[in-house]
């Protein structure tokens, strides 16, 4: 991931809106769920969620698909997983302590 798609991911995601329909995106794993399932969930008017999920979809965060007239929306896993990647990168490349480790299984 470069650092403008980090950027935008991460500005994407400093929402708190934003942020709560995301990780219900991630929840839902590769179905995904449909709008008004995460408008229901959030309380948010449908309008207001719109506007939110077109934000996660611009950043690359999410994907959506049309289902008639309903849309549904699922997480990007390959940009989540590239993010997560890109802020951990070089992670305590200059620390001796081992409680700074990177996770088992992280290429980082």
């Amino acid at each position: 991931m470069e650092t403008k798609q980090a950027i935008a991911a991460l500005t994407a995601l400093g929402h708190a809106s934003r942020l709560a329909a995301y990780r219900l995106l991630v929840e839902a794993g590769p179905a995904g769920r449909m709008a008004g399932e995460i408008a229901e969930a959030l309380s948010i008017p449908n309008a207001t969620l719109s506007f939110h999920l077109k934000e996660l979809v611009q950043a690359g965060l999410a994907e959506s698909e049309n289902r008639g007239r309903n849309v549904c929306y699922r997480a990007n896993f390959d940009a989540m997983n590239g993010l997560v990647a890109y802020l951990t990168h070089n992670c305590c490349a200059g620390s001796n302590d081992d409680a700074c480790a990177p996770s088992p299984g992280c290429d980082c």
